[in-house]
């Protein structure tokens, strides 16, 4: 029997010491190693894979490497596939990670349960397969080809796969699986990085698409080591509130496609739906005489949708004002109020201010400036914005618009959605292809000129 010993693990990176160290010296965490019992022999720390090949590989010279151009697998479930760069790429190891509850393993079902004639194993460690049944009966699906496993243990998930042979291998979740060549327990540094690894090797080598559920800590990071998020293909993160209805599936790492994509869904009693046009969502409140309340045009990865910017100002009642923005950059939100009173000589210090992007969304576009300084002065002064107006420009800190980029597609979203007049960098006017835009544009250099157009008539 081999022997065990007694090592310690950087919890963030993965590196071992022979003894506890406040600071990492790989990564430079504070307080990150825990105490692991790993095996001595380490030639049997290598999980066997039945089915695949165990000769070394050789070296090739790249010109004599063979390329085929494989085809992606289709989903079936548009955003899913627009997040991932066009769908699964056989071979590849995807991650998914998200907040308890917020519905990973609903998505996950709910695209596997899609993919009808695809044979698909789903490894489940949290739940017995009556309860995969009841969800997969909530969400009224059916699937002749989809095979549902409760093991934990990765030798065993491995001689099931072998039997069943599948295109798709599902794992929910890779904190709860184990294998017998470590001794900690399922979740622990040790177990997540040998399970992950031996998923990779089972992917490159067969062929077939992996797609693993992972946890993340409080503080919103992936859990585990930070090797596991390096040794992926694919980094998905899902994410929204629980007490909202739209999710938001975000690519973080993606060696087959843009990391910029999102994908939204809405979450309904039946499951979660694909959200195709989220402006018409996002825009369903009439506003119409309601001040605080701004539209602008921003895009996230190649999608443009128009959403709403609410913003809240009241007299500071304790003395000390209070600044608070849900789904925009608190500190952004700051330094747009300095540009405020530095430039535009509007006097907020006194104020509280409360700024809240529509939806549950988080918004990290710049374009977002303009609106974001409109919709705070209007609720300042409690003048309503013209409900078929909408804006995008970023703000620079001397108070100028500076151009944005893709201005043509905002526009075109902005025209499709009715709006009648946008405001845009008076920069992007001689940039973009605006002759056939029905939509009147009007292009401004600096916050006063907007702030003169917005509010002329009601001064």
């Amino acid at each position: 029997m081999a022997k065990t010993k007694t090592t310690y693990v950087c919890s963030n990176c993965g590196v071992e010491a022979a003894k506890w160290v406040g600071k990492c010296p790989s990564c430079g965490e504070w307080n990150s190693f825990v105490e692991e019992l790993v095996r001595k022999d380490t030639s049997a720390n290598k999980v066997f894979i039945p089915g695949l090949q165990t000769s070394p590989a050789k070296p090739q010279l790249i010109h004599e490497i063979e390329t085929t151009q494989e085809s992606r697998i289709d989903t079936s479930c548009g955003e899913f596939n627009r997040v991932l760069g066009g769908g699964l790429v056989p071979g590849s190891l995807v991650l998914i990670g998200g907040e308890p509850g917020i519905g990973k393993s609903t998505l996950v079902l709910q695209v596997v349960l899609n993919m009808l004639g695809k044979r698909t194993l789903y490894v489940s460690g949290e739940e017995s397969p009556s309860q995969l049944k009841l969800r997969a009966e909530r969400l009224k699906m059916q699937n002749d080809s989809c095979f549902i496993l409760s093991e934990t243990s990765l030798e065993q998930i491995f001689v099931q796969i072998q039997n069943v042979k599948p295109e798709l291998v599902i794992v929910d979740s890779i904190q709860t699986m184990s294998t017998e060549t470590a001794d900690s327990s399922p979740g622990s540094i040790t177990q997540i990085r040998e399970c992950a690894a031996s998923f990779l090797r089972y992917a490159k080598e067969s062929n077939v698409a992996v797609i693993i559920i992972g946890h993340i800590t409080k503080d919103g990071a992936i859990a585990g080591p930070k090797i596991l998020e390096h040794i992926v293909d694919t980094v998905l993160q899902f994410e929204g509130d629980q007490h909202h209805m739209y999710r938001i599936l975000r690519s973080i790492k993606n060696r087959f496609g843009s990391t910029s994509e999102l994908g939204i869904f809405e979450m309904r009693q039946e499951g979660l739906r694909e959200v195709v046009n989220p402006s018409e969502l996002l825009l369903s409140e009439d506003h119409t005489g309601l001040s605080g309340v701004a539209i602008s045009a921003t895009i996230e990865g190649v999608r443009p949708f128009l959403i709403e910017v609410q913003a809240l100002v009241s007299t500071a009642a304790y003395g000390t004002p209070m600044r608070s923005a849900t789904g925009f950059d608190i500190r952004r939100m700051n330094m747009l109020l300095a540009v405020l009173e530095k430039r535009a000589g509007f006097k907020l210090a006194q104020k509280d201010v409360f700024l809240n992007i529509a939806g549950g969304l988080k918004v990290n576009d710049t374009a977002i400036d303009l609106a974001v300084m409109v919709a705070i002065l209007s609720s300042n002064f409690d003048l309503a914005i013209e409900k078929q107006i909408a804006m995008a420009g970023e703000v620079g800190l001397s108070g100028e618009i500076r151009p944005i980029n893709r201005i043509e597609q905002r526009l075109a979203e902005a025209e499709k959605l009715g709006f009648k007049k946008i405001l845009v960098p008076f920069a992007n006017l001689k940039s973009a292809n605006l002759s056939s835009k029905k939509i009147e544009i009007i292009g401004v250099k600096k916050v006063e000129e907007a702030f003169r157009f917005l509010f002329k008539n009601n001064s």
